[in-house]
């Protein structure tokens, strides 16, 4: 049967990826980790901070896996939260996984973390990029309710590739922090159809921000893994300047865009007003012949 990933926990999630029995989690909630902030502001805490870590197998190859949980706090990011990831990290470099498997699902720092957050996700994204350097691949799940936004979008861009499916939202700012800085008439956060438009799976993966784009069914995101699990890992020179043209061109191309249908158009999509009713299937097989790529 079907599994909705955006329904999943991100323990239902992780558990649904990883091959049956073989994930073992690091400084799970029996250890009782905490945030040192939130019990000072009198907020909730929970025992693994809103994000599992640990390893497991995928298709009987060893991996690592983070997964957040949007549930907690949106899935934010804080001290504890940030220094489970980079702990996860770096204990890749060591033990050379086939791959890190990166769940996300956050709004972005924790603001009752504030700058404790944001260090946080500075020292993520160096550790990251460390890994990557040393050879080993990230690869990025976006389908949960707190989509991918703030500096956890900021880590999902520096991953080797990412997931998408069209519930997922991937963007630097959120909508409700677009209209609160920049007024309604900018960006309407109340409005599903533009939010989704705009930073929703079919969007990122038109622009090529996604290597792959899957039905909101948990054996699809583990498939999509799979797929990519087996490409070329490490960071390289040409690629990061491949992805500096494409963005510069992109600044070009779509500067003065209003909505993401004029985007659509430009890159040759024929209705771009019907892109939000085809199935994923009709969706990837149009995406696939006027999408962007780095």
């Amino acid at each position: 049967m079907r599994k909705s990933y955006f329904e999943a926990s991100a323990r239902e999630r992780l558990l649904g990826i990883a091959d049956p029995g073989s994930f073992h989690e690091y400084l799970p909630p029996v250890a009782r980790v905490t945030s040192p902030h939130l019990a000072l502001l009198d907020q909730p805490q929970a025992f693994d901070d809103g994000v599992i870590v640990g390893a497991a197998r995928l298709g009987g190859q060893p991996v690592f896996i983070a997964a957040q949980e949007g549930r907690f706090l949106g899935g934010a990011v804080g001290e504890v939260h940030g220094a489970k990831l980079v702990g996860l990290i770096e204990r890749a470099c060591t033990a050379q996984p086939a791959a890190v498997l990166m769940l996300f699902d956050s709004g972005g720092v924790r603001l009752h973390e504030a700058n404790a957050g944001l260090l946080a996700v500075s020292e993520v994204i160096r550790a990251l990029l460390r890994a990557r350097l040393a050879g080993i691949r990230f690869i990025g799940l976006i389908g949960g309710s707190s989509g991918c936004f703030g500096g956890t979008g900021l880590i999902a861009r520096c991953c080797d590739a990412l997931v998408i499916s069209e519930e997922g939202r991937l963007a630097m700012s959120g909508p409700e922090v677009i209209e609160t800085v920049r007024g309604v008439e900018e960006f309407d956060s109340r409005d599903r159809a533009l939010v989704w438009r705009v930073t929703g799976g079919k969007h990122r993966y038109l622009l090529g921000e996604a290597d792959a784009f899957v039905a909101d069914d948990t054996r699809a995101f583990r498939q999509a893994a799979l797929d990519l699990i087996a490409a070329p890992a490490g960071l390289t020179l040409d690629a990061v300047e491949r992805e500096h043209a494409m963005l510069q061109r992109r600044w070009q191309r779509f500067g003065a865009c209003d909505d993401a249908t004029d985007i659509w158009a430009l890159l040759g999509v024929a209705d771009p007003a019907h892109v939000s009713m085809l199935t994923t299937e009709a969706f990837v097989a149009m995406a696939g012949a006027v999408r962007e790529h780095p």
